[in-house]
C-alpha cells in the first residue's frame, strides 16, 4: 500500500498525494510526471513520506514526550515558545532511524546518484508538510531546507534536522494561529538533485503581480548563486515583468527589466558542517542582469504552463509561486519548487468588491525609501532589531525595522503595524509575509536600520507607487472605501490619465474603460532622464555629460537603444495594465526649458522667451533639431505594438497647430514604421488650440479622433500664460468662450464620425464640467485616478437626467 511506503519517487506522485508527501513533494511529482512532457525541466528526486516521519516517532516512542512539551504553551510568549521549540527539536534529532527506514533512504539515494552518473550526487533536502500550500494558508518557510548535501551520512543527518524542523518556533506559532492540530500535520522530505546554480543564478517566479494581484503578468526575480538569498530577502534581486496574453500568441513581451544590487551570492563549500556560504559579488555581476531575454521568456512560458495545468486541475484560477535555478555547468534552466500563491488568489476567490484607497493628507520629512509592498499606510513607534534573538523586546503596534527577516521573525511580524528592511526584493520573505498579514512593508532600503532610530514615531507609506517611503512623525492619512457592486455603469466611457508605469497595475482595478492620456514625459523624465539627442550624439558630448550618460546606460553600446528600451518598457507597463482597452499614448510634449533640464539637454534646446507657445509638440517632430529623436519615440511605440503585441496602444499628437503640420507628422511616423491604419493603428490629435476647433472638419480628414486638452485650450482661448501667477485668477475652464469651443468641436467630430474625448483637468477638477460634457454628447472622459470614483457618480447622475428628459 502506498500509504505505508517510506519512499515514493517523483514520477509516482501527483498533486492528490499531499497527505502522503506534503505540498512541495506532491507538486514536484505532479510537475515531473505531467509537465516535463511539455518541456518544463524538473530535477528528479524522491520523497521520504509522512508515514516515515510517523514511523520514526512511533518507533522511538517520543510522541508523549512532545505532547508534554507542548502542554500549556502560549505561542504569544516568545520566551516560552523558543524554549518549547528547542526542546522538541532536540527530542526528534536524538531519535535513531530504524534500520528499515535508514536502508530505504540510502538505497533510494544510491539509485538517484546512479541515474545522474555519480556515486554520491549532490542533493537538496527540503521539508514538505502535509498541510502546507493550501489555497488559504501558506506554510512556505515554516520548515527547513538543506542544500549541497553529499553522501549517505550527511543525508541522514539532514533528514533528522528536516523532521525536527516541523517544530520550529514559527511553525508551532503558525499552526496555532491557523487552527491546525500539531499531531495532524506530518512532515515529508524531498530529496532532489541539486542544480549547480552556485555557478550561475536562481530566483523566484510568480504568475501574477505580487503587489496588486494583477493576473496578466509573470513576475520573475533573480540573483547570482543559490536561490536562498532571494527567498530569504538577503539580496535585492533583478526584477522582470512578462505579459501573459501576448506571450501565448508568440510575441516577446518583456514589459520591464530592473537590475538589482545583488550584493552577494550563496555558493557551495567543501565544509560538510557548513555546506554553503555567502561571498561578495563582483562589480560586473552587480551591474548585469542574471538572465538574458530568451531565458526570461522561457521561464515565463513555463510559468504559464504550470499555472494553466494547476488551474485546470483545480477548476479555478490558480496562480503559482515557483522557485527556479540555472545550472552553471550545463546552462540549463530548471523549476525546483512550485506552490499555489496564497495571498492575492485568496482575495480573488473571495471576490473582494471593496476598493481601499490610502492617501497621505500631510507632507512629512522623508527618512528613507525602498520598494513598497502593498498599498497601505502604517505607523507607530520604530523598533530597530538586528537579531531575531532580541525579538522579545518588540511590542504590538511597533514598526519593525531590521536588516532582513526569515521565518524566525514571523511571531513579531504578526503584531507589527508596518515593516522596514535593509535588504530584499518584492518576493523575499518579509514581502510575502507582509502581504499575507495585510500590513505595509518597505524592503531594500539598504540602511534603514541606521537611518531610523528606535523609539521614534514614524509613518510607513506604500500608497505612493513603486517607491515605499518612511516619514518622521505620525502623519495624517485617510482610507477611502468604494463598494464596486454599487458602482454605476455609464454610457460615457470613463477613462484615466496615467503617467507612472509603476502605478498602472494598481490603477487598473479602478472601474475604467482604458487610458485616455498616457504621457511620455513622465517616463522620459523618471526612467530615461537623458535628452534623446544627447544619446544620439554621445561621442560629441563633453566629458561630464558623457560620465552621467555612461552611469545610466551601463550595458548599452548603442546609447540610443537605452532611450527606446526604457520608453518602450514604461509605455508597455501602462498599456498591458489596461489591455485590451484602448491606451492613448501622447507623444512627448516637453517645452524647450523642460527638455533643457534633461541630461545633455542644454546643448540642443534654444532659449525661448515663452516656451509655452514656442517649439513644442508636433512642430518638433519633423524639424531637423529633433526629428531624429522623434524617430526613437516612434521606434519605442512600434516595439510595444509589434514586439510585445500590445495593439491596444493608440498614438496621440500634441499641440498640432495646422493641418499641414499634422500631415508632416504622419509622414515622419510612417517613415519610422508607425503608419496610421496599419495593424489597426489609430492616431488622435490633441484639441488644445482654437485652430483645432475651427478646422475640426479638416483635422478629421487626417486623424482618427480628438482629445480635448482643456488646460491649453483655455490658455489659448483667453490669451493668458497659465504659468503666470499674475493672471492666474483669470484661468477658468468654465469660461463661456471655452465651453462654446468645446461644444462646437464635439459637434463637428460627431458629424465627421470621429471619436472625441477629453483628457484635460477640467472634468477632474469640476464635476459640473464633466456633466456639461455629457450634455454635449462627448464619447469619453479621461480623469485623474483620484477623481474617477466621485466624478463617475456625477456623470451617471447627468445621464439619468438626460434619459428622463428624453422620455
Amino acid at each position: 500500500m502506498r500509504n505505508k511506503e517510506f519512499i515514493l519517487w517523483f514520477n509516482e506522485l501527483s498533486i492528490e498525494d499531499v497527505p502522503l508527501v506534503g505540498g512541495k513533494n506532491a507538486s514536484l511529482g505532479e510537475m515531473y510526471r505531467e509537465l516535463t512532457k511539455k518541456g518544463v525541466k524538473i530535477p528528479n528526486g524522491f520523497a521520504i513520506t509522512a508515514h516515515a516521519y510517523q514511523y520514526l516517532l512511533k518507533t522511538a516512542g517520543v510522541e508523549n514526550e512532545i505532547k508534554r512539551a507542548l502542554s500549556g504553551l502560549d505561542v504569544k510568549n516568545m520566551k516560552q515558545l523558543a524554549e518549547c521549540g528547542s526542546k522538541i527539536r532536540e527530542i526528534i534529532r536524538k531519535c535513531e532511524f530504524p534500520d528499515d527506514l535508514h536502508d530505504a533512504i540510502v538505497k533510494a539515494y544510491a539509485k538517484l546518484s546512479k541515474n545522474y552518473g555519480s556515486k554520491n550526487v549532490d542533493v537538496a533536502v527540503r521539508s514538505s508538510a502535509t498541510a502546507e500550500d493550501l489555497p488559504d494558508a501558506s506554510f512556505a518557510g515554516q520548515q527547513e531546507t538543506f542544500l549541497n548535501i553529499t553522501g549517505e551520512h550527511s543525508l541522514i543527518d539532514a533528514c533528522k534536522n528536516c523532521f525536527a524542523s516541523l517544530f520550529t518556533n514559527r511553525a508551532i506559532a503558525y499552526r496555532a494561529e491557523k487552527g491546525f492540530d500539531h499531531f495532524k500535520v506530518y512532515l515529508s522530505i524531498g530529496v532532489q538533485k541539486m542544480v549547480r546554480s552556485d555557478l550561475a543564478c536562481s530566483g523566484v517566479m510568480f504568475t501574477l503581480d505580487t503587489e496588486t494581484g494583477f493576473k496578466n503578468v509573470v513576475f520573475i526575480t533573480g540573483s547570482w548563486g543559490l536561490g536562498e538569498n532571494v527567498v530569504q530577502g538577503a539580496v535585492n534581486p533583478d526584477e522582470y515583468y512578462i505579459f501573459k496574453p501576448t506571450l501565448k500568441e508568440g510575441y516577446k513581451p518583456i514589459l520591464m527589466k530592473r537590475v538589482g544590487e545583488k550584493e552577494m551570492k550563496m555558493v557551495y563549500t567543501s565544509d560538510k558542517s557548513h555546506p554553503t556560504k555567502n561571498i561578495l559579488t563582483s562589480k560586473e555581476e552587480r551591474e548585469s542582469f542574471v538572465l538574458d531575454d530568451d531565458e526570461i521568456l522561457q521561464m515565463a512560458k513555463w510559468g504559464v504552463i504550470v499555472e494553466e495545468h494547476y488551474s485546470a486541475k483545480r477548476k479555478q484560477w490558480m496562480p503559482m509561486d515557483l522557485e527556479w535555478a540555472k545550472d552553471g555547468k550545463s546552462g540549463e534552466l530548471f523549476i525546483v519548487q512550485a506552490r499555489p500563491e496564497t495571498v492575492q488568489s485568496a482575495k480573488a476567490r473571495k471576490k473582494v468588491q471593496v476598493i481601499e484607497d490610502y492617501k497621505l493628507k500631510q507632507k512629512g520629512t522623508l527618512i528613507i525609501a525602498g520598494k513598497s509592498v502593498g498599498s497601505k499606510i502604517g505607523q507607530g513607534r520604530s523598533n530597530v532589531i538586528k537579531n531575531a534573538k532580541d525579538i522579545a523586546v518588540f511590542k504590538k503596534g511597533d514598526v519593525l525595522v531590521t536588516d532582513m527577516t526569515d521565518p524566525d521573525w514571523v511571531p513579531v511580524m504578526r503584531i507589527a503595524s508596518a515593516i522596514v528592511t535593509n535588504r530584499g526584493g518584492r518576493t523575499c520573505h518579509a514581502a510575502i509575509v507582509s502581504r499575507e498579514l495585510g500590513i505595509p512593508c518597505v524592503v531594500g532600503t539598504l540602511n534603514g536600520t541606521e537611518k531610523i532610530k528606535s523609539g521614534k514615531n514614524i509613518t510607513v507609506s506604500c500608497a505612493e507607487g513603486e517607491v515605499g517611503k518612511v516619514y518622521d512623525g505620525l502623519l495624517k492619512f485617510e482610507v477611502q472605501k468604494v463598494n464596486l457592486k454599487e458602482f454605476p455603469e455609464t454610457k460615457t466611457k470613463i477613462m484615466m490619465n496615467v503617467g507612472n508605469p509603476d502605478e498602472a497595475f494598481e490603477l487598473s482595478f479602478i472601474p475604467n474603460k482604458g487610458v485616455g492620456l498616457a504621457r511620455e514625459e513622465f517616463i522620459i523624465n523618471e526612467f530615461v532622464r537623458i535628452h534623446p539627442m544627447a544619446l544620439l550624439n554621445f561621442s560629441k558630448m563633453d566629458s561630464s555629460v558623457k560620465a552621467q550618460i555612461e552611469q545610466l546606460t551601463k550595458g548599452y553600446k548603442n546609447k540610443a537603444d537605452f532611450f527606446v528600451d526604457k520608453l518602450a518598457q514604461g509605455v508597455s507597463m501602462i498599456t498591458a495594465a489596461f489591455w485590451p482597452n484602448d491606451v492613448i499614448v501622447r507623444m512627448s510634449d516637453f517645452k524647450t526649458n523642460e527638455y533643457a533640464n534633461l541630461i545633455g539637454g542644454k546643448g540642443f534646446e534654444p532659449k525661448e522667451e515663452n516656451p509655452m507657445i514656442g517649439w513644442r509638440g508636433a512642430s518638433r517632430y519633423y524639424r531637423p533639431g529633433y526629428k531624429d529623436a522623434f524617430a526613437l519615440e516612434c521606434k519605442a511605440l512600434r516595439k510595444v505594438r509589434e514586439e510585445f503585441g500590445l495593439t491596444n496602444l493608440k498614438v496621440m499628437i500634441p499641440f498640432c497647430r495646422t493641418v499641414d503640420e499634422g500631415k508632416k507628422v504622419l509622414e515622419v511616423m510612417e517613415e519610422n514604421g508607425l503608419k496610421r491604419g496599419k495593424n489597426d493603428l489609430q492616431v488622435y490629435v490633441m484639441c488644445e488650440i482654437p485652430s483645432n476647433v475651427i478646422l475640426a472638419d479638416e483635422f478629421s480628414k487626417i486623424f482618427d479622433g480628438f482629445s480635448i486638452g482643456s488646460n491649453d485650450l483655455t490658455q489659448m482661448t483667453l490669451g493668458l500664460d497659465r504659468d503666470s501667477e499674475i493672471v492666474s485668477d483669470l484661468f477658468d475652464e468654465r469660461n463661456a468662450a471655452v465651453k462654446s469651443l468645446v461644444h462646437y468641436v464635439i459637434e463637428r467630430a460627431k458629424k465627421n464620425h470621429r471619436k472625441i474625448g477629453i483628457c484635460g483637468d477640467a472634468p477632474s477638477t469640476y464635476p459640473e464640467f464633466a456633466q456639461f460634457l455629457v450634455e454635449c454628447g462627448i464619447d469619453s472622459i479621461s480623469l485623474s485616478p483620484d477623481a474617477v470614483l466621485r466624478t463617475t457618480l456625477k456623470i451617471a447622475e447627468m445621464e439619468k437626467k438626460l434619459r428622463i428628459k428624453k422620455v
